[in-house]
């Protein structure tokens, strides 16, 4: 059973990823999407922080590490990539904008496709003073986007606007087992043997890359915080930009670093990013909305006890 899944993870982990994003579908509804295109100033907010403020963030902290060029390059790899169905979960999970989410998702994920190889090629310069024909494929991974990602979320709207009350029951079902999933695909990538795609981890570069990861994890949410609140995004946008800015998708940064440059060693980062980083980001979040809900309660209680004094 074992060598069936590890000789068929590829394809098992896009078929969860897939059920993952169908099912955050079952709470969207075509409208959700029409807002955020019309209104595109959280889309932008969200786009400028992944794209260019965290690639920023991450080589300034690889610049002052003395971790390996590898290493370094496998971090700046991950800071690269968009968010994926993992940061889509976890805005469902925090009641974020799970629209602008999915959306920052596809609009980044096609994006980069044509900035990765460029700034990755930066990367290895600078680190290794060396480029590498480094050809993304273009179409594939659009299409790829697209089957795991556009297809499923669509079905899910399909299925809430045409049966109510199917999505209604399965909504509370799936809360909890979507994150179970999730744990599901990082146990089965973590655990598969070397030659069927796993990635060999000692305990001393987990402790190590993890401390990094999490910098890494916590910056970006802080760099989603900050520019959310510089430009007045509301709550529920701000938690889903906090989110989509501090984490990444790590099947990217391992398609990237294993299957085109083919460095195990620049694997490694990514691996133990997706260790990590869910945990603490679903913790962030679920702490920024807490100390702004109270903040905005206090705030609300202030306003009426003044509206009352006024009145007597």
């Amino acid at each position: 059973m074992l060598d069936f899944l590890f000789q068929h993870i590829d394809f098992l982990i896009d078929l969860i990823l897939a059920f993952i994003t169908m099912s955050l579908g079952l709470n969207l509804s075509k409208a959700d999407f029409s807002h955020i295109f019309s209104n595109p100033k959280a889309l932008s907010i969200g786009l400028i922080a992944q794209m260019v403020l965290m690639p920023l963030c991450t080589l300034v902290m690889m610049m002052m590490s003395d971790l390996s060029p590898a290493i370094q390059v496998g971090f700046i790899i991950i800071s690269l990539c968009p968010g994926g169905v993992t940061s889509n979960l976890v805005s469902y999970l925090l009641r974020g904008n799970v629209a602008l989410s999915i959306s920052l998702t596809v609009v980044n994920g096609i994006l980069c496709m044509f900035t990765l190889p460029v700034l990755v090629n930066m990367a290895l310069n600078y680190f290794f003073h060396q480029t590498t024909d480094l050809d993304l494929p273009v179409l594939n991974t659009i299409l790829h986007i697209a089957l795991v990602t556009v297809l499923p979320a669509a079905i899910g709207i399909f299925f809430r606007n045409k049966l109510p009350q199917i999505a209604d029951t399965l909504r509370p079902l799936l809360k909890y087992l979507l994150p179970v999933l999730l744990l599901t695909i990082f146990f089965i990538k973590i655990f598969a043997p070397i030659e069927k795609g796993g990635i060999e981890l000692g305990p001393s570069e987990i402790i190590e890359l993890g401390i990094y990861a999490l910098i890494l994890n916590f910056c970006g949410m802080l760099l989603g915080f900050m520019i959310s609140s510089l430009f007045k995004i509301n709550l529920q946008n701000k938690v889903t930009i906090i989110v989509e800015v501090g984490l990444h998708n790590t099947a990217l940064a391992l398609l990237v670093a294993g299957n085109i440059l083919k460095n195990a060693e620049m694997q490694k980062p990514a691996m133990v990013y997706a260790m990590f980083t869910f945990f603490s980001t679903l913790l962030f979040g679920w702490l920024i909305k807490v100390i702004a809900t109270r903040y905005f309660e206090k705030k609300q209680i202030k306003v009426e006890l003044d509206l009352n004094g006024k009145e007597n």
